[in-house]
């Protein structure tokens, strides 16, 4: 397993280097301090597994790489690791296409739970935005596209919502009219019983939602 872990300060990666490696006594840790060491990190190691993203790095805006980083590298996952963890930033990263938001504040027990459920196709945010308990959402059975209420070609568009993809480039990866598309967004919301894209992720995460590694469908 690799895991990229993008941080300006030695003792984060110092700190996540003996936490990370109880997922894996193999792990490979890469280590990046900014936007450069991150493409670099990434050319040489496309096949990371997940990356860890500090939003405040020196010379490079955190949501610009974000964006970068679902743009590049879609179907590696992002976990946002944040000081910084009011309800708009939080917001900010998920509707960006980060699968998870865990703050700096958080024990080490948290953050490993976190990052199994984003491995496992999982969503991870704090629990003042999912109003619920964090231990019980990871324990709920994981759902299909129907019983979300959606269809196949739903699941897909829902994947690739999650990915923070605008509706131009979901028509694109999945040739579909822009128009089709948009309809499929609404029967999302419609279905979850929401009205803002950020909250399909949060509403997933409550669920336990997970998406299937090797279709991305939901599962």
């Amino acid at each position: 397993m690799k895991i990229l872990v993008i941080d300006d300060h030695p003792l984060i990666h110092e700190a996540l280097s003996h936490v990370l490696f109880e997922l894996d006594a193999s792990l490979e840790l890469i280590q990046a301090h900014d936007s450069n060491d991150t493409h670099a990190a990434l050319a040489r190691a496309p096949d990371t597994d997940l990356i860890v993203l500090d939003l405040a790095l020196p010379g490079t805006d955190g949501f610009e790489l974000l964006s970068d980083l679902r743009r590049e590298w879609p179907g590696i996952p992002v976990v946002v690791l944040s000081a910084t963890h009011d309800r708009t930033t939080v917001e900010a990263a998920l509707d960006m296409g980060a699968m998870g938001f865990v703050p700096k504040t958080a024990n080490a027990r948290v953050l490993i739970d976190a990052l199994r459920l984003l491995l496992s196709g999982g969503i991870y945010v704090p629990t003042e935005c999912t109003g619920g308990n964090g231990a019980s959402i990871r324990q709920r059975p994981v759902l299909g596209p129907t019983q979300l209420g959606l269809t196949t070609r739903q699941g897909d568009v829902l994947k690739l919502l999650v990915q923070g993809k605008p509706n131009k480039l979901i028509c694109r990866d999945l040739k579909l009219s822009e128009g089709t598309v948009k309809v499929h967004v609404s029967a999302i919301l419609r279905a979850l019983n929401v009205h803002t894209r950020t909250q399909v992720v949060i509403e997933l995460a409550r669920r336990g939602v997970r998406f299937d590694p090797t279709t991305g469908h939901p599962r």
